[in-house]
């Protein structure tokens, strides 16, 4: 079981070694930016080290997005991330689901965008779709839809990252998630485990500490136990913190 947290960019291996930690996830670009990422003085020693880098694309990514001022750019910053991964030698570079916007919003426009956006892109890093907690449209919030989304890009091999605390605050049932998203998806890549501080349903996506929130301990585990895929935590506050939510995850 390789697990790990998601940790400050500006040194990730330092940020390992302090949690004891088998892979990090960093953002190579301000996470609410357009700006292209910055080469990296370090990337020939993330790419050499044994500690596994994931890297999440910033917030600001749409590409089901109605608007082409945010569309489009959602595309090229996606590219240019995707470019930036590849450089560290990163496993995969996580992306949200995103959602439809505008008055006439349909899915079915959504997954012919995300195939365009899957389709244009050149990289040698796996692309892990994140189911997200909110969206009136989303496209990756209910397993259902995800599972019409597969539909439409399965030929061109995404990866899948689940999200736990996107998950319950989405309002997906614990009880069988694996299985669900398993049967929608063909796969799980990674594993976000994130407790939630709001309710079940609650679409909110805030995220607490491992059995502190509001995700029952024993349903966050049966989760754990069930998938088989790497870990990274991406819960608040410093490495103690992050040690032991990894801690936590390693004793199941």
């Amino acid at each position: 079981m390789l697990v790990g947290a998601h940790v400050e960019s500006g040194h990730p291996l330092e940020e390992a070694a302090e949690r004891g930690a088998d892979i990090v996830q960093v953002f190579l670009s301000n996470p609410q930016s357009w700006k292209k990422p910055a080469l990296r003085d370090d990337a020939t020693a993330l790419r050499a080290s044994e500690v596994g880098i994931y890297v999440h694309a910033p917030y600001l990514v749409n590409v089901v997005s109605g608007n082409n001022r945010v569309r489009i750019p959602s595309r090229k910053i996606l590219q240019e991330s995707a470019d930036a991964a590849s450089a560290v030698g990163a496993l995969g570079l996580i992306v949200h689901g995103g959602h439809m916007t505008g008055e006439d919003a349909e899915e079915s426009e959504g997954f012919i965008r995300w195939r365009k956006a899957l389709e244009a892109i050149e990289t040698d890093v796996p692309i892990l779709i994140e189911n997200t907690a909110g969206g009136e449209v989303a496209m990756a919030r209910q397993i259902e839809v995800i599972a019409r989304l597969w539909e439409e890009i399965a030929d061109l091999n995404p990866g899948f990252c689940l999200d736990t605390c996107h998950a319950w605050a989405g309002g997906e049932a614990f009880e069988g998630l694996v299985e669900r998203v398993l049967n929608a998806t063909g796969r799980i890549d990674l594993v976000h485990c994130n407790d939630s501080k709001d309710a079940f349903d609650s679409r909110r996506d805030r995220h607490q500490n491992l059995t502190n929130g509001e995700i029952p301990p024993d349903e966050l585990a049966d989760v754990l136990r069930a998938v088989d895929a790497p870990i990274l935590v991406e819960t608040p506050g410093s490495a103690k913190d992050h040690i032991a939510d990894i801690s936590w995850i390693r004793s199941l």
